[in-house]
């Protein structure tokens, strides 16, 4: 899988970062969810650097503390792995990369 660097949210040794994959999919760095390796945890803000006209294609949980919470399939390619830099209280993700659909977007009738 290649990686294509959008954007990172740092704050001290907080680092969620957002990547498009060549898969259609984007792979998402977060904070670890104890015994989830499924679920991870990002700032709002790191949803700045999606791609124009889409989204993340998973259900987001807001936590009521300016983070969202949500699942994908884990990052396992050691490969891949060994080309982010991942602290220990940090995991990734990798979901579908949806397409946006607004209700307030012109129809195509």
């Amino acid at each position: 899988m290649h990686l294509r660097f959008l954007g990172k949210n740092t704050n001290g040794e907080h680092s969620p970062t957002l990547y498009a994959s060549d898969r259609d999919t984007y792979v998402v760095q977060g904070w670890r969810v104890p015994e989830r390796p499924d679920l991870i945890e990002i700032p709002h803000p790191l949803l700045a650097y999606l791609e124009p006209g889409t989204c993340l294609g998973t259900l987001l949980t807001d936590t009521g503390h300016g983070t969202f919470t949500l699942t994908g399939k884990p990052v396992t390619d050691r490969e891949v792995l060994q080309r982010m830099d991942i602290p220990g209280h940090e995991s990734c993700i990798e979901v579908a990369r949806g397409k946006e659909i607004r209700r307030d977007a012109p129809s195509d009738r």
